[in-house]
């Protein structure tokens, strides 16, 4: 008698998927990876370190570089020695990054943006390490384990517990950067101690320390799921031998040749190329309004105390929007689920454009609604059609995709930012510094929905001839 039978020939009920060791471990290494303290404060913390904003943008650059450089590679390394210890290494990188500013001297200036340097191409190289290796490692141990159509409850339940503890550290990460606020704390707590801004400048990198020891923690209890599924077949010597050379590192050429394939496999299946460059559309320009997001809260009369407030309440939308997303792939077709988020997004950028007081903060809500239904839908679908083999090789070139997307609209936004400083209505009026930029900022809003639709009609035309007569019927098929 199997495990499956009960001894009347009914079959067991599967398992749960947050049974498997490995999809728990998923969840918690994305809550430890991600929380990170010092996002509330993050500008503000590099500038009260003795940085200038001119070294500041600098940093930022080299990371967004270091991601690029080492996305695809990264993939394709976790393909080939495990995604477990792509992993383990980011978890570690993750460490040593928050080490270096943990002892970063202030009193050195150029000691001081080595080390934050250094820090940024860490950070780089660890979220590099982790993008897509970790996802891959999870699927591919619901799929050893045949459960492989739960992955959108696991995705569901990941984004609602990331989105948990990113209001904990948004909130938490901000309190204890306020002195006045630490120094109310030790008053009630009748401890006769006060600190100022030197003393609490390093609080959130501290709690996010924390984080990274439990990350490797987390990490160092995962395995490989092939292993584990080579092992569950058989307990012969033939396969823990075969197992155990399936572990054995590959070759500069192997790896080569697997970030080929994988490429070539992306740009010859339509669906494939089709969904990332949708995931595209929205993830690069929804970013660019995010990143902005600061200075549109002022533009609508928001009073900075309530940015903080705003980011946990995003953060509290995760809670939510997962659920929904899965219902989505459910119920309706590939191509509904996409015209629906077009519309809602186009809605959000019409909205964010008009700059309405107090009440603007709708729209800029429901543009996260729409990057998170894309997060979720994207894995849902690229997750079900990508080979084991090469699964995590081609997460990193979606990653790839849209980093460099993401940076072009960059340089596009700055190249406007700049036209609009150079143009005729500023020049004729006698406005501050202060003016000119709520004026070009409040005008270089008006160009993201036209920008945004004319890639979705462009995308929505390439679609239809590349798919073909299959593949359109494919997307505008219900589930089941």
């Amino acid at each position: 008698m199997n495990n499956t039978d009960n001894g009347q020939g009914a079959q067991s009920p599967l398992p749960s998927p947050f049974s498997i060791p490995n999809v728990k471990r998923f969840i918690w290494f994305r809550i430890f990876f991600n929380g990170r303290f010092y996002y509330p404060v993050f500008t503000i913390l590099f500038l009260d370190f003795g940085l200038t904003l001119a070294q500041f943008a600098m940093l930022n650059v080299v990371w967004a570089a270091t991601i690029v450089l080492f996305e695809v590679p990264s993939g394709t390394l976790a393909d080939t020695i495990g995604r477990r210890n792509l992993v383990v290494a980011a978890s570690v990188l993750m460490v040593i990054e928050l080490l270096l500013l943990a002892f970063a001297p202030q009193s050195i200036p150029t000691l001081l943006f080595a080390f934050f340097l250094l820090n940024r191409i860490l950070s780089g190289l660890a979220e590099a390490a982790a993008s897509g290796a970790d996802e891959a490692l999870a699927y591919d141990s619901l799929k050893a384990a045949g459960l492989e159509s739960s992955w959108g409850r696991v995705l569901e339940m990941q984004m609602r517990t990331q989105s948990l503890a990113f209001i904990v550290a948004m909130s938490l990460g901000a309190m204890v950067y306020d002195p006045d606020l630490v120094n109310s704390v030790l008053s009630a707590l009748a401890i006769d101690q006060r600190v100022d801004q030197n003393d609490t400048l390093r609080l959130p990198i501290y709690l996010t320390l924390v984080m990274a020891v439990l990350a490797v923690y987390t990490t160092l209890g995962m395995r490989e799921a092939d292993s584990q599924q080579h092992v569950q077949q058989s307990h012969t010597e033939h396969h823990q031998d075969q197992a155990q050379t399936e572990r054995t590192g590959p070759t500069v050429t192997e790896a080569c040749a697997l970030t080929l394939q994988a490429g070539k496999w992306i740009l010859t299946t339509p669906f494939a190329l089709c969904l990332i460059l949708s995931g595209l559309m929205f993830d690069h320009v929804i970013r660019m309004v995010l990143t902005l997001n600061s200075q549109y809260y002022r533009m609508i009369e928001l009073p900075e105390a309530s940015f903080g407030l705003i980011g946990a309440t995003m953060s509290l939308l995760g809670l939510f929007i997962p659920a929904l997303a899965r219902r989505a792939t459910e119920r309706y077709s590939i191509v509904t689920s996409f015209i629906l988020m077009c519309a809602l997004c186009l809605a959000s950028l019409i909205g964010m454009a008009l700059l309405i007081p107090c009440w603007g903060l709708l729209p800029a809500l429901l543009v996260v609604v729409v990057m998170m239904m894309n997060n979720f839908l994207l894995s849902h679908h690229l997750n079900k059609i990508a080979e084991s083999h090469q699964r995590a090789t081609v997460l990193s070139f979606k990653g790839l995709s849209y980093n460099l997307a993401y940076g072009t609209l960059g340089l596009l936004y700055a190249a406007l930012i700049a036209g609009l400083e150079r143009s005729e209505a500023v020049e004729s009026m006698a406005w501050s510094e202060a003016e000119t930029a709520d004026w070009t900022f409040a005008e270089s809003l008006l160009w993201f929905p036209g920008y945004f639709l004319l890639f979705a009609l462009l995308l929505s035309i390439f679609s239809f001839y590349y798919l073909g007569n299959q593949g359109r019927q494919h997307i505008t098929a219900k589930p089941g």
